[in-house]
C-alpha cells in the first residue's frame, strides 16, 4: 500500500477475524481526532511555533549547532539530521556525559539546550560544563520556574517556551524538532501534513491494520517489536521510535519492547534466532532507496560472482531486504515493510505521524495512558537522594 507515492507499505497479514477489531480501532481514531489533542495539533499545518522566524535568519551564518538534551528533547532532531543529511551545517548532539568539551567558537557556534521540565539532570550537567556565555545560547523549556530558566537568565540567553501539553517523545513536530530543522535549512511546513494524512484512506487503512495486528500479536504473547533497518541513516529515527513505544506503552505489566536491528550486519549474528528461536517477535522491515549509492568495481569481480556486476550497494542491500521478506513469509513470521522511495521532509514527517498515531491508539486500546512515564521518576528521585547523601551502596 502507499502512504504517498513515495512511501510503500506492505502491511502485516491479517484475517477476517480482525474485522471487528479494526472497526473498534477506527472508532478510537475518530475519538482521538475529536479530542483537541495538542500533540496532534503540533503535527498540523495550523500549529504556531513559539519562536520567531527571525531567530532562524539571525543564525543563518552559524555553521556549528550544538544540541544538548536527553530522550525526546533531542532524539527527534537527531533523527531528522541523520535521515536528511542537510548540507553546509554541522550538528553535534550531546545526550550522554562526555569528558571532552566541544570546540568553542563564539562567532560560529549556536548552542541549543532543550528540556521540557528545565530540571533534567543530564542536561543541567552538560550545560554547566559545555556552555560559554560568549556564544549564542538558546533554551527551549517550559514557561515556569526551573533550573534552566534561571541558568538562561544568568547567561543572558534567549528562552523559547516548550508547549507544556506536549511530552518530549511526542514533541518532534513542535518547536523542539522544528527549530533544529529550520536551523538545518529545512522547511518545517513540509513536515506537518497531518491534515492531508487523516483524509488519506490508504494511510488510515495501514494505520488501523497495524494497530489491530499488533494487538492480536500481544494476545499471543508476541511482545517484541523488532525493526530490521537496512538504512544506516535511519538508525536515529528508530531510536526515536524505540523511546516512543517503550516509554508510552511499558506500564501496568504490559507493553511492547522495541529492538533495533541493523542490517545486513545482524544477518550474521541475530538472524538465526529470529528464524528459529523463541517465537515472540513481530518485525518491521525498513528500506530507503538511494540512487547515489556506490557501485561495484566490475574489474575486480571474479567470474564466480558475476551476478554482482553493475550492482550498487543499495541494490545488493535491497536484494537482502527482499530475501528476508520471502523467508519470513515462508516461515509464517509476522512482518510489515516500509520502502521509502525518496528522502525529504514530507516523507519523514509522515513517518513521524504514522508511528505517533500508532502508539497513541495502542495505548487507548490497551487502556494505558500513553502520555506519561511515572516509573522513570523513581530513578531520578533516587539519583538525587544518592548525590545529596553520598550513600552510593
Amino acid at each position: 500500500m502507499l502512504l504517498r507515492e513515495e512511501i510503500k507499505i506492505k502491511d502485516f497479514l491479517s484475517d477476517k477475524k480482525l474485522l471487528n477489531q479494526k472497526k473498534k480501532i477506527y472508532q478510537l481514531f475518530k475519538k482521538l481526532i475529536k479530542s483537541n489533542n495538542e500533540i496532534l495539533f503540533s503535527m498540523s499545518k495550523d500549529y504556531k511555533d513559539s519562536y520567531k522566524k527571525n531567530l532562524v535568519t539571525n543564525c543563518k551564518n552559524k555553521k556549528i549547532i550544538n544540541i544538548i538534551g536527553m530522550g525526546g528533547s533531542l532524539l527527534g532532531a537527531k533523527a531528522i539530521y541523520s535521515f536528511l543529511k542537510p548540507k553546509n551545517k554541522i550538528f553535534n548532539f550531546f545526550d550522554s556525559y562526555r569528558n571532552s568539551n566541544f570546540k568553542k567558537n563564539s562567532k560560529k557556534n549556536v548552542n541549543l539546550i532543550i528540556s521540557k521540565s528545565g530540571n533534567t539532570l543530564e542536561t543541567i550537567t552538560n550545560s554547566n560544563i559545555l556552555l560559554d556565555k560568549k556564544e549564542k545560547n538558546i533554551f527551549i523549556t517550559e514557561n515556569k520556574k526551573s533550573y534552566l530558566i534561571e541558568f538562561a537568565k544568568k547567561l543572558k540567553a534567549e528562552v523559547i517556551h516548550h508547549n507544556n501539553f506536549i511530552g518530549g517523545r511526542y514533541a518532534v513536530l513542535s518547536e523542539v524538532g522544528m527549530l533544529p530543522a529550520e536551523l538545518m535549512g529545512l522547511n518545517s511546513k513540509n513536515f506537518r501534513k497531518f491534515n492531508d494524512l487523516i483524509k488519506n484512506k490508504k494511510f488510515l487503512n495501514s494505520l488501523v491494520n497495524s494497530v489491530s495486528c499488533i494487538l492480536a500479536f500481544k494476545k499471543k504473547n508476541f511482545t517484541n517489536s523488532i525493526v530490521l533497518n537496512y538504512d544506516d541513516n535511519s538508525n536515529d529515527f528508530f531510536y526515536w521510535y524505540q523511546q516512543l513505544v517503550a516509554e508510552s506503552l511499558g506500564k501496568k505489566n504490559q507493553g511492547i519492547l522495541p529492538i533495533i536491528s541493523k542490517m545486513p550486519k545482524d544477518n550474521h549474528s541475530l538472524m538465526q534466532y529470529y528464524l528459529e528461536g523463541v517465537k515472540n517477535n513481530f518485525f518491521t522491515l525498513f528500506f530507503v532507496k538511494d540512487k547515489s549509492s556506490k557501485k561495484i568495481n566490475n574489474n575486480r569481480i571474479l567470474k564466480s560472482h558475476s551476478y554482482l556486476r553493475n550492482k550498487s550497494l543499495n541494490q545488493i542491500s535491497f536484494s537482502q531486504f527482499c530475501a528476508t521478506q520471502k523467508v519470513f513469509r515462508q516461515r509464517n513470521i509476522p512482518f510489515r515493510s516500509f520502502i521509502i522511495e525518496k528522502r525529504n521532509e514530507k516523507n519523514l514527517g509522515q513517518l513521524f505521524s504514522f508511528f505517533i498515531l500508532e502508539t497513541i491508539l495502542l495505548g487507548m486500546a490497551l487502556k494505558i495512558n500513553p502520555f506519561d512515564q511515572p516509573a522513570v521518576e523513581l530513578i531520578k528521585k533516587q539519583t538525587k537522594k544518592i548525590l545529596i547523601s553520598k550513600n552510593y551502596f
